[in-house]
């Protein structure tokens, strides 16, 4: 006799799910007696530690910024990392105080953008063991959104234009330099063209291009547990992609070859000198 599945919790029916219908709640599979290797364990490579500055919009001595590898649903998606390879619970007291201050930061910036209303702060961690947070800005004005399942929203809305996303990176990646660090984050460019005459052009026909699949977070993140293999194991790895490419998939990726890890700076100051002293250790 098979066993009876529960019935659905009561969230499904808060305003904020983002699905109805008919839903039945999968059976639970058995633990498994060792967890596998996240990103950054054990042989498996860190793609954070391999990431170039160059991939994110805001790069300091200790932490770097960045977001996915296209325009989002919500006006915003961001992601914090070390530099060090480090985790959550392994940050000494230094790099544990910085993040406060960062989190903090980086909620300004991006809540000073038009049209936030809140920025959710999220550490899942299940697919990467090089620390990172992400912040997910909710539009104001969209109660429904409101809440836990706002990573979820995310890939259902209609991306934001590819200029207003880029002029948002460009604007959170000042606002963070303004303490330090280095912006990489550029505004869309304005395109203008003079025209040839005053007459109206002849009408050309335009082949319409498929829409781009939408970027998600939950889909960009490693934090989804991979398949087990069904066949004979072998040694590739399939691994997707960093997000930091034009074709990977962000949420958990860990990125690049970090730089040299600086010593203690002030981070309320208006710059971030070095003072020699060598940071904690990365992969």
């Amino acid at each position: 006799m098979q066993d009876t599945p529960p019935s659905v919790p009561d969230f499904t029916q808060w305003p904020s799910f983002p699905f109805e219908g008919e839903l039945r709640v999968k059976q639970l599979d058995d633990p498994v007696p060792v967890e596998p290797p996240r990103r950054g364990e054990e042989d498996r490579e860190c793609t954070a530690c391999n990431a170039p500055d160059e991939a994110y919009i805001w790069v300091g001595e200790r932490w770097r910024v960045r977001t996915m590898d296209r325009p989002t649903g919500l006006p915003m998606v961001l992601i914090l990392e070390s530099r060090s390879h480090l985790d959550l619970g392994d940050l000494p007291n230094l790099l544990a105080a910085e993040l406060g201050v960062m989190t903090v930061r980086l909620e300004r910036a991006i809540r000073s953008l038009d049209g936030v209303a809140r920025v959710h702060v999220n550490r899942w961690g299940d697919g990467s063991a090089h620390l990172h947070m992400w912040f997910l800005a909710r539009p104001y004005g969209r109660l429904q959104l409101r809440g836990t399942f706002l990573s979820l929203w995310d890939s259902i809305l209609p991306p934001i234009s590819e200029e207003q996303w880029r002029e948002n990176l460009a604007m959170v990646a000042a606002w963070l330099a303004e303490f330090g660090g280095r912006p990489l984050a550029e505004p869309p460019r304005i395109r203008w063209q003079a025209p040839s005459s005053l007459s109206s052009p002849a009408p050309t026909d335009t082949i319409e291009e498929p829409d781009e699949e939408t970027a998600s977070v939950i889909e960009a993140a490693d934090e989804i547990p991979e398949a087990e293999p069904v066949g004979p194991a072998d040694d590739t790895d399939d691994d997707p992609p960093s997000a930091h490419t034009p074709d990977g998939d962000p949420r958990d990726a860990d990125g690049g070859p970090a730089t040299g890890d600086a010593g203690p700076t002030a981070l309320n100051g208006d710059a971030e000198p070095a003072t020699g002293s060598a940071g904690p250790n990365r992969e």
